[in-house]
Parts: C-alpha cells; structure tokens; sequence
C-alpha cells in the first residue's frame, strides 16, 4: 500500500507531522494540503499533546506549490481562476492554523525550503534548520511573485531583508536565515532531529495552559497598536494569576520545589 501522504507519529507529549512526498520534495498539493489541514484541526482538539514538530521527509523540507497540479488547473474555462483562488485561499487557511493551533508548532529543516515551503517555515512558531539547508520565495524567477508567502515572511524578517528576498528570488544559507531571524538556530545535519525535539520537550515541559494562552496573545499583540497590546496583554496575565496551577506554580519556586500540576496540565 501506498504511504500517507503525511504522517504523524507521537512521542510523549509531542506530535511529528512529516510531509511524506520526498519524490515531490514534499511539494504542497492539494492533497498534501487538505491532510495537513485535518491533521491541524484534530490536533487543536488534543491538550495532550504540548508541543508539534513539522518536518519534511526525504532531502527537502517542502518545496512550495505543487507546479504541476496548478499548470493543470488552467484547463478549465476560466483558465484556472476559480482554481487559484480557491488553492490560495486553502493555503492561507492552513497558515492561520498553525497560528491559531493551541500547541507551539516547531519547523525542522533539511534541504529547501522555497516559495510556500518558506512560507511554512516563517509561519511556524520556531525554526530548527540543518547546515546546508537553504531558504527562498522564488516564485519571481518564473515569472510568480509570491504574495502570500509574502505575509508570513515580511512578519518576521525585517522589511528589506524580505524586499530583496521577495524580488531577486534567490536563495539564503542557513547561516543568514539565523541572522535575520527566519530560524531560531541551526545545527549539524546528523543532529537536527535531536535539537528539534529536544526543544520540543522544553516546552512540553511548561504548563500547557500558559502556554496556550501565550501564544494566543502573543500573535493578538503583534497587530495592535502599543498601548492597545499593553491593555490587551495586563488583561491576560490578570486571567493567567488568577488560576490554580499558576498559584502553585509561583508558591513551588518561592518553596524550592516542583510544582504540583495535573497530569497533562
């Protein structure tokens, strides 16, 4: 039988989405995507699970759009328009998932990570790349400018950083993703997986709750004005003290002590 096109294997606490098409560079098809938005919204559903590492199989991370399926959209009468919009808006929705997901989602990056795949890459919460591994949004170079891609690389990298990247097309090492914060580190190729996971465990390690409640601020934040985020944010911290396992989290440091959290807290 034929692999999934996406797998998932838990470890503990921590959920590994692997993008299985490795003859495709993992290339986003319809397919790949419509799994990946499933496995998402079941996984927002599983406060078991603390952490998510997303990886690709083979020797790349994801190679973007699947070209050849779009090329084949053009046979309709509209020469593909309903198709493309509706592919991107697809696409955009599987990126907001990942924002909108409870769990911190960790990128692990071998090989290329271009166009959409770059895109995955910058949307995710952390990055872990492997030396050699390289990152682009190349659509410029056949003729595409990669507009949505756009959003989520122009969010956290520094405008002309993504300007250049954006409308020459070329690709960056591992070592300038780090640098203009595309990455959160990078590693030897034969200890990616144990970096990536090892961070994982770091934070399945916290209160899964606080955790929650801090990435969905932090991104609430992120699009507000500076005294809005700071209202915004005192009202979160307000809700986060007043409950139990954060009581007994502070009372547990000041005792020199584990705290005392529920299983699966």
């Amino acid at each position: 039988m034929t692999e999934p096109i996406l797998l998932r294997a838990d470890e503990g606490a921590i959920a590994i989405l692997t993008l299985n098409r490795p003859e495709a560079l993992n290339a986003l098809s319809d397919a790949l995507l419509a799994a990946l938005s499933e496995a998402l919204t079941r996984l927002a559903g599983e406060p078991q699970v603390k952490a998510v590492i997303l990886r690709g199989a083979g020797r790349a991370f994801c190679a973007g759009h699947d070209l050849k399926e779009m090329q084949a959209g053009r046979a309709s009468a509209d020469k593909g328009r309903a198709y493309f919009a509706d592919l991107f808006h697809r696409c955009s929705g599987v990126m907001q998932q990942i924002v909108r997901l409870p769990q911190p989602v960790i990128a692990e990056v071998q090989g290329i990570a271009v166009a959409a795949g770059c895109q995955l890459v910058a949307t995710c919460d952390m990055a872990v790349a492997a030396e050699g591994a390289k990152f682009g949004v190349n659509g410029i170079n056949i003729g595409l400018f990669c507009s949505t891609p756009m959003v989520a690389l122009s969010r956290v990298v520094p405008r002309k950083q993504a300007f250049e990247m954006l409308t020459t097309g070329a690709l960056i090492d591992a070592g300038r993703a780090e640098r203009i914060g595309l990455v959160n580190r990078v590693v030897p190729k034969e200890a990616l997986g144990d970096e990536t996971f090892w961070l994982a465990e770091t934070l399945a390690r916290k209160l899964g709750a606080a955790v929650k409640i801090g990435k969905r601020a932090f991104y609430e934040q992120a699009e507000m004005g500076l005294a809005a985020a700071y209202d915004h944010t005192a009202g979160v911290m307000v809700e986060n003290m007043l409950w139990r396992d954060t009581e007994e989290g502070i009372n547990a440091f000041l005792e020199k002590r584990a705290p005392d959290w529920p299983t699966g807290a």
